[in-house]
């Protein structure tokens, strides 16, 4: 994630770390009664996800651009005796390794060109496991806020290419969901959960 990305979230992380604000978004309670085993919570900002994960049973990694996000995820972690791993990660250079359970990607893919986006989505599907779940959600078609984005290092998915990312897969869930952003302009959020088919 570029700079003036990271930069956007540090300070908006240390408003709300400053003010205690820490409850799950719409789509992370969205995601969260699907999570199970071990899961990646790929662009975890403050951790709201991570630790309710840990909470219901997950073994939870999470990485992030912010140094604020990762700080504060660690600290509660270890406060609360919780199962999650968090590292700070250049998120536009990173790949996954490994294949868990469940991958979340929340408000993240879409803060790369379209080239890295779509490969990092690839690789998100990809190490998913038969019969693991993924949560993606992103920015797309439609929105109007730049704000947050570097010029031309973003990507607005088309409308309906998360699930056509996951052919085959069982949809568990999905919204298209439009909010007011500053300067009378629009967000417009697409979310996915489905599951990937097990081994015949």
């Amino acid at each position: 994630m570029p700079t003036h990305s990271v930069a956007f979230f540090e300070s908006q992380f240390q408003r709300q770390v400053a003010a205690g604000e820490f409850a799950l978004n719409p789509f992370e309670q969205m995601a969260l009664p699907y999570l199970r085993g071990e899961v990646l919570d790929l662009g975890c900002g403050l951790g709201n996800l991570a630790l309710e994960a840990a909470r219901a049973g997950c073994r939870v990694s999470a990485l992030d651009g912010s140094p604020t996000g990762i700080a504060r995820l660690r600290e509660s972690a270890v406060n609360l005796g919780l199962p999650v791993t968090a590292e700070e990660a250049d998120l536009g250079h990173w790949g996954c390794g490994r294949d868990y359970d469940g991958i979340v990607a929340i408000g993240l893919l879409m803060f790369f060109p379209r080239a890295r986006a779509e490969d990092l989505l690839a690789d998100l599907v990809a190490h998913v496991r038969p019969g693991g779940v993924v949560v993606l959600n992103a920015l797309c078609a439609g929105t109007t806020f730049l704000g947050m984005f570097a010029p031309d290092h973003y990507h607005l998915f088309p409308r309906g290419a998360l699930k056509a990312a996951l052919p085959g897969w069982q949809v568990l869930a999905e919204s298209h969901d439009t909010f007011p952003a500053p300067g009378d302009t629009v967000k417009a959020f697409e979310t996915v959960i489905a599951r990937k088919p097990c081994l015949p």
